[in-house]
């Protein structure tokens, strides 16, 4: 079935914003060594798609993946998962935020050892409840303003406003306003769109940056020594704890309980119910590359 005039429309925008943040991704790529993922064949993976799968086998469709060690012909570590979303009404924002972190959230916890950047990149209307809700959750937010957005298409002659009652007939005038103009006008577009937005831009890139730059600060390991007591009062509970010798490490070791804490000020913790175990834990982190500075 062929698309309609506005659905082609909308992939024109998302189109150009994708256009307008790859060429930054590819230069900090290049500047730090890294291997960027994104639509379009790779012979390390099937297809078309930026997939990757999650602890509990589900795979999510992504738009740009930072990769250390990667190369068109072997997948490499993942240090920044990005996504990009183009919405017109803010009653699709609540619902996009949603998608992004089921998307990206899962593969996070995966591979937690890598401890990747989380990053967003959305273009149109989106409420500010929606983006504090990403925000709340770790993920770095670049928004483009949907009276932006219009700006640069205006820019190149293709007036890009519409709402719920413009017609199909307006629709694919825009589209074929958008088609008469060359590679290079289109790209002008991308280009006009990163000049408006660049102190967000920067904002971005440098969060990315510090994510990607991060040394462990410090390392942090607490062995607790004890054995469980039950109580059966509250008077009871304060009685043991008042009484208990914190001094004394002869008892048994109950757990270990290990924080690192990263340059940027990124904390990740785990417990452990024995020794190898948080051994096994750091020594995932050794082989990340993210050594003290």
């Amino acid at each position: 079935m062929a698309k309609s005039p506005a659905h082609k429309f909308g992939q024109i925008i998302g189109d150009v914003i994708e256009a307008a943040v790859e060429p930054l991704l590819e230069q900090f790529a290049n500047k730090h060594s890294l291997y960027v993922d994104k639509r379009g064949p790779r012979p390390a993976r099937s297809g078309n798609k930026v997939s990757w799968t999650d602890l509990h086998g589900n795979t999510h469709d992504l738009d740009f993946v930072l990769e250390r060690g990667g190369s068109p012909d072997k997948i490499g570590t993942p240090v920044a998962f990005i996504e990009v979303a183009w919405r017109r009404y803010t009653k699709h924002s609540r619902n996009k935020a949603q998608e992004i972190q089921g998307a990206i959230l899962p593969l996070l916890l995966t591979h937690q050892t890598a401890a990747p950047f989380i990053g967003v990149i959305v273009a149109g209307v989106f409420t500010e409840g929606a983006l504090t809700q990403l925000r709340s959750l770790g993920f770095k937010v670049l928004y483009f303003p949907h009276d932006t957005v219009v700006e640069a298409f205006r820019a190149a002659g293709v007036n890009a406003a519409f709402d719920e009652e413009t017609p199909d007939v307006e629709f694919a005038r825009k589209v074929r306003s958008w088609e008469r103009l060359t590679v290079r006008q289109q790209g002008r577009v991308a280009e006009k769109l990163r000049k408006i937005n660049a102190q967000e831009v920067n904002s971005f890139i440098a969060a990315l940056d510090r994510a990607i730059t991060r040394r462990i600060e410090l390392v942090r390991v607490l062995p607790l020594h004890g054995t469980e007591r039950e109580c059966g009062t509250l008077e009871q509970a304060i009685a043991f704890i008042e009484a208990y010798g914190e001094a004394d490490g002869g008892r048994p070791v109950v757990r270990y309980e290990v924080q690192i804490r990263y340059s940027n000020d990124d904390k990740i913790e785990g417990q452990f119910a024995d020794r190898e175990g948080a051994i096994q834990f750091l020594r995932s982190y050794q082989s990340s590359g993210l050594r003290p500075a």
